[in-house]
């Protein structure tokens, strides 16, 4: 018998913007649990900042509470499962002694609760941000004609009596303090496919789209690979409920009776019991229009059961044919095909070979042969490499691999190919190889691109030389370095990919902006730029047996790497204070920098941890930072 399973997400988008606008270092898993449960807190792992000093480029750990949740037990000498109010629970029947939940059993009954539980044990995050905090009321809007209206409202909001349709200025009249973000439909479609596209990857291999907020999922002959349907459902809500995501789910042997229950009550319908669970519900269970919904809510029918007693030709004939068609596919009458979501196939072509070759001459015939089949796939399916991979199956079942990773997507046979023969030698082919095979690791969508007559016209391009360097060194040793948004030096520049284009605020920089800047009067703060060394430290090593006059003087002499070295000219300081917006345990921190230079010519910069006045600033330690020439 067929089984559908419907996944509804109530609160899609607006979780969506909570997992997109928490920092990802902040998502900690952290149950709402009772305190039975979790036990005392472990004092190593405590998420309380340090106190003291302020350590160059330190970040402090925060800690993981206790996960409450063990791993499921096996069908055989199962135990208990706790809930998360600390009261055992019976778990759900097995599957092979109950083909379905008996309404009303205790199964049945636990079910309900997993299913309805929102987002009881989320991965840290709520409206507000993090677990912890309280959730603060958040909608998004959309743009309809002359006005702004509320698309989607987070539970907080909707208690406060904001609903979606609601203009937005009526509902900031209502709340002061609403969060207003602008809706991403777009991005939501895409991110629940994305969603369905995993779960056709992990749970079953029918999955479509229902609407803006939900899946429906084929789990015929599959439910038993999970552990049966209860088990199965379970697993999905908790493992969406850790993702940050709240999810209800029901099962059902329709998909219109599968997307009434996930929506209105939750559970696991028993075989052939559909119409019975569904018959309580209202008629927008039914997904009929609102107009028609609110007719029938004048003409006194209220539930699904009430409108399947009534005659069917007067309701054809005063609600059309689509009333009755949502009827029968609910009932199980009329069947409702799914359009499923089919994952993408990967790339792949492969030469399988009579006898076994085991020279390289061999393998580079072939491997001509088989750079033009990739591409051609590639340009059907409008993709560009940005990672191949080719495996060659030796007879003794040990293969032989090689990864080519592309800076940009690239469809140039010629340049695949040279890269890939410069790697020829990492092959040993052992007693022979049976087949070779090009895998697309990694591909991203490639158009057409413009076509220049003279080579003049056409800028160099630098894609060739880079994918050289990166397949002969590593990826890692080439790339290039962006500015950050940072006072802090070693947090000002972070390393990106070689041919990333540089970001927005970088591109307005312009030559004449800065031309301004220096033409400014010489006592501007904005005219004071202090030269940076060419060469940082990775981190800031601290220095030994430093001799310096309190509090602004630069040092006389140190010792780095049990080197000494005294100073013969300096200049400093330049006061650099901690990022105390960003870290609270920087609210005081002060680093002095000096520029300095020792008897034998060579140039340092170092720092002070603190003013030299105030203890609260730093404990005076000096670190070398960087050096110069």
């Amino acid at each position: 018998m067929k089984r559908v399973a419907s996944l509804y997400l109530p609160d899609w988008p607006i979780e969506r913007i909570v997992r997109l606008t928490v920092p990802a270092e902040r998502i900690v898993a952290r149950p709402e649990a009772a305190p039975s449960e979790v036990g005392p807190p472990d004092p190593a792992r405590s998420a309380t900042p340090r106190v003291g000093g302020w350590r160059p480029g330190a970040r402090w750990a925060r800690g993981d509470a206790a996960h409450p949740f063990k791993p499921m037990p096996s069908d055989e000498g199962r135990t208990p499962v706790r809930n998360t109010r600390g009261v055992p629970s019976s778990p759900p029947s097995h599957p092979r002694r109950h083909p379905g939940l008996v309404p009303g059993s205790t199964a049945q009954k636990y079910l309900s609760r997993e299913l309805k539980s929102g987002p009881r044990h989320k991965a840290g995050v709520t409206e507000g941000g993090i677990s912890g905090e309280a959730p603060a009321p958040l909608v998004t809007t959309l743009q309809q004609g002359n006005k702004l209206v509320i698309a989607a409202a987070s539970p907080a909001a909707r208690a406060l009596g904001i609903i979606p349709g609601m203009a937005a200025t009526q509902a900031r009249a209502l709340v002061p303090e609403l969060d207003i973000r602008p809706a991403d439909p777009e991005g939501d479609r895409a991110a629940l496919r994305d969603l369905a596209l995993r779960a056709a990857r992990r749970w079953c291999p029918l999955v479509a789209i229902s609407g803006e907020d939900g899946l429906f999922l084929d789990i015929t002959g599959t439910a038993h690979l999970f552990g049966g349907e209860a088990r199965m459902a379970r697993g999905i809500v908790r493992l969406l409920a850790r993702a940050g995501f709240t999810a209800r789910l029901a099962v059902a042997d329709t998909p219109g009776a599968a997307w009434a229950l996930a929506r209105y009550a939750p559970q696991l319908c028993a075989p052939a019991a559909h119409f019975d669970a569904i018959a309580p519900l209202p008629t927008a269970a039914l997904r009929l229009e609102p107009r028609a919904i609110d007719l029938l809510k004048r003409l006194g029918v209220d539930t699904v059961g009430q409108l399947a007693a009534l005659p069917r030709a007067p309701l054809a004939r005063r609600f059309g044919g689509r009333l009755i068609a949502r009827l029968d596919q609910a009932s199980g009458r009329l069947p409702e095909p799914l359009d499923p979501v089919i994952p993408p196939e990967a790339i792949a072509v492969i030469q399988r070979f009579a006898e076994p070759i085991a020279t390289a001459d061999a393998i580079d015939h072939w491997l001509k042969e088989l750079m033009p089949r990739l591409v051609t796939a590639l340009a059907q399916a409008g993709l560009g490499a940005r990672a191949i991979e080719l495996v060659a199956d030796r007879i003794d079942g040990v293969p032989q691999r090689l990864r080519i990773g592309l800076a940009r997507p690239t469809r140039d046979a010629g340049h695949l190919l040279r890269l890939t023969l410069r790697r020829i030698e990492e092959i040993a082919p052992g007693y022979g190889i049976d087949a070779l095979t090009l895998h697309v690791r990694r591909a991203d969508p490639l158009g057409a691109e413009p076509f220049t007559e003279t080579l003049e016209a056409r800028a160099p391009d630098l894609a060739p030389l880079i994918d050289t360097l990166a397949n002969r060194i590593g990826e890692a040793a080439v790339w290039r370095m962006a500015p950050l948004e940072s006072d802090v030096p070693e947090r000002a520049l972070h390393a990106v990919p070689a041919l990333d284009p540089p970001p927005a605020a970088e591109r307005d920089l312009k030559a004449s902006d800065v031309r301004r800047l220096d033409a400014r009067a010489p006592d501007h703060p904005w005219h004071i730029r202090w030269p940076r060394p060419p060469r940082l430290l990775r981190r800031p090593e601290l220095l030994d047996h430093v001799i310096a006059e309190l509090p602004d003087q630069p040092p006389r002499r140190f010792t780095w790497r049990g080197e000494t070295h005294r100073i013969v000219r300096a200049d400093g300081p330049e006061r650099i204070g901690g990022e105390w917006w960003k870290r609270s345990s920087e609210r005081h921190s002060v680093r002095d920098y000096f520029q300095v230079e020792n008897e034998a010519g060579q140039r340092f910069w170092l720092f002070r941890r603190g003013d030299g006045e105030r203890s609260e600033t730093g404990d005076l330690s000096w670190f070398i930072h960087g050096s110069f020439g």
